[in-house]
């Protein structure tokens, strides 16, 4: 295998202190990481768009294999800019996808030939006539052979020169599952139950995705020239770290691009949160020791030994490679004091909390608010703040079928009754019934249905801050324009998108806003609601001495909690205030039992809570702190 070259050591501008840990990065794979996705989606672009000129200048073609999901968007949408501004041509460009579902129909709205029509190649000047994607229509009996001249196909024209790939939980690079060899080719094969469970957001519920799908074998993948993987959000932090520092293994495709001499592992920092470097570099060498490096190591010391800061030892400290810490600090109980006292320092009761300031909360959803940070909510209602809940999407397209029907049984009943107007419930209901009779799995709902649902979530949001010790005046609902496709796949965000976000903080003027901070959501709108908030906070107050800028707290909870590490602040709860926020979660009657988009956690979201909750206070009573009931964690941006 080739030697990793220096240009490894893109180390994120947040965490400077990994860049000098050793002469060799631990991984296998050559593996960059960056802080903004946007700038991970430019760099690799622009490696595409390096080749595409490079062989135009000798008159000669490029073959590219491409990935669909939603970590390539982003590279997609910097290839068409590329294109539109730049005049990047990609006349003489040739494609090869590296799988479809099957069986699938190209205009089906979950084809993979309609995605990449509808994000790359409806927006460039690329013959159709070049474009090669595997056909979801075929017979059983003919996709054998259909596969092999899709291979013969990649051979006749040279083979493919750059290797775009995404990394599904299950390590799967296309669809090579768990069992794939090194020796497998373009072929159809059952998909695994977590790959089918990760893609049921899209396919709104497990029982409608399909359970096979074609796609480029492991050999078919590694014979490309140039290889690039990516992997964003913190739900891939773990099969990143197995990928890169793993032993090859048919269990994890992934891990057979160990062998390939040209491959580059593009990553964000979340998804790299668990490679070794990242995450305990002084295993592997010296290292610059800063503060927040030294608090991370000293709480992952006592974690590992199960001995609390104030107790450990310099045997503790020399065991687990971190003499040169105590070294730093001159004695272990000074190191053990300084990092205690850090950590008590994050603990903010109600007392320690704002009190009579402007604050926004934004929730991307209509029950983030309260899954997220329904605690501090409720401390922050009786510390006499004014408040006010911007839900920033309607959450529409996470409400089932059978919710809309319920409600419209109920208005039948009350028009039966005389207390509604029996002939407009009539067609009202008439009208619902029909479109949800007529409409496929998948389809996108009627204007009517898709009105009703965002009404059903609007009336549940308010009724779960009222629970929480807010007033129904509190909601406002931004209903951002980038989120009303009807469909799982949402629109860019866009200037309009910014334009509400900037007029509620211009009219709010508020003093302290919450923003979501979990962005491994299964559909992505917690990342862009977050940037339609930078934006607009970007346009008001362009540096962040800015007069008037808002302090900004980032909250987690519906997919991740943020580690004590990185918490800035942490806000105890009572068991009575744990209740109260899980009853506030209870008003979301249309997400409980089975939520429509539950993620990579099987269990609901009220489940989650109190677990994560718990376990946040559960640890630092581990490392030695005082004992609390439960936590929630926010970082100060």
């Amino acid at each position: 295998m080739a030697s990793i070259p220096d240009a490894a050591w893109q180390c994120p501008a947040s965490r400077p202190y990994i860049c000098r840990i050793m002469s060799t990065p631990p991984e296998k794979i050559r593996t960059l990481v960056f802080d903004d996705h946007a700038e991970l989606a430019r760099v690799v672009a622009a490696r595409i768009a390096a080749l595409i000129r490079d062989r135009q200048a000798d008159a000669r073609p490029v073959v590219l294999g491409l990935a669909t999901g939603s970590t390539p968007i982003g590279v997609y949408r910097e290839l068409i800019r590329l294109h539109q501004e730049e005049g990047l041509s990609f006349a003489h460009v040739v494609t090869f996808n590296l799988d479809e579902y099957w069986p699938m129909q190209p205009e089906a709205m979950h084809s993979y030939h309609r995605f990449m029509w509808e994000n790359f190649f409806a927006h460039v000047d690329i013959s159709p006539a070049n474009v090669h994607i595997p056909d979801g229509r075929l017979a059983r009996e003919d996709v054998e052979a259909a596969c092999a001249a899709y291979e013969a196909a990649i051979a006749a024209h040279g083979g493919i020169d750059f290797q775009l790939l995404g990394i599904g939980k299950t390590g799967h690079i296309g669809f090579n599952e768990p069992g794939s060899g090194a020796q497998s080719r373009t072929r159809l094969l059952p998909l695994d139950n977590i790959t089918r469970r990760d893609a049921a957001a899209d396919f709104f519920g497990e029982e409608f995705v399909p359970k096979e799908a074609i796609t480029m074998g492991v050999a078919t993948i590694l014979e490309a020239r140039e290889i690039a993987i990516l992997a964003t959000g913190e739900h891939k932090a773990r099969i990143v770290r197995r990928a890169a520092e793993g032993e090859v293994s048919v269990e994890v495709a992934a891990t057979f691009l160990q062998t390939h001499p040209h491959t580059t592992l593009y990553v964000d920092g979340a998804a790299a949160a668990e490679l070794t470097r990242i995450a305990t570099p002084w295993l592997l060498d010296e290292v610059q020791w800063t503060p927040e490096l030294a608090l991370r190591a000293v709480v992952w010391l006592s974690l590992t030994t199960g001995t609390a800061i104030l107790k450990l030892t310099q045997h503790d400290y020399a065991e687990h490679h971190l003499s040169s810490l105590v070294a730093r600090y001159g004695s272990p109980g000074a190191a053990n004091g300084e990092i205690f006292n850090i950590l008590g320092a994050k603990i903010r009761g109600r007392s320690k909390l704002p009190r009579g300031k402007r604050i926004v909360v934004f929730s991307p959803h209509p029950d983030d608010d309260v899954i997220s940070m329904g605690g501090i909510l409720h401390k922050l209602a009786l510390n006499d703040n004014a408040m006010t809940v911007a839900y920033m999407t309607s959450g529409n397209i996470a409400v089932f079928d059978h919710e809309v029907r319920r409600y419209i049984d109920v208005l039948e009943r009350l028009g039966t009754s005389g207390r509604l107007p029996a002939a407009h419930v009539r067609t009202l209901a008439g009208s619902v019934r029909t479109s949800l009779a007529a409409k496929q799995p998948g389809e996108v709902d009627s204007a009517e249905v898709q009105d009703l649902k965002r009404i059903i979530r609007e009336a549940e949001a308010v009724s779960g801050i009222e629970t929480a010790g807010l007033d129904a005046a509190s909601a406002r609902f931004l209903n951002l324009p980038f989120y009303q496709t009807g469909q799982v796949k949402k629109a860019p965000i866009g200037p309009a998108d910014v334009a509400i976000v900037r007029s509620v903080l211009e009219e709010l003027r508020p003093e302290l806003i919450f923003v979501a901070g979990d962005l491994s959501d299964p559909h992505g709108t917690h990342r862009v609601c977050k940037e339609a908030i930078d934006r607009a906070v970007a346009e008001l107050w362009p540096e962040r001495t800015s007069a008037g800028r808002p302090e900004i707290w980032l909250y987690r909870g519906a997919w991740q909690e943020w580690p004590v590490t990185e918490a800035t602040w942490l806000v105890p709860l009572s068991q009575e205030e744990l209740r109260l926020k899980i009853q506030a979660i209870f008003k979301h009657q249309s997400q409980k039992d089975s939520a429509p988009f539950p993620g990579q956690d099987d269990r609901e979201f009220w489940q989650r809570v109190d677990a994560r909750n718990k376990e946040t206070a559960a640890q630092l009573n581990r490392l030695g702190l005082a004992e609390y009931y439960a936590m929630e964690a926010y970082v100060v941006a």
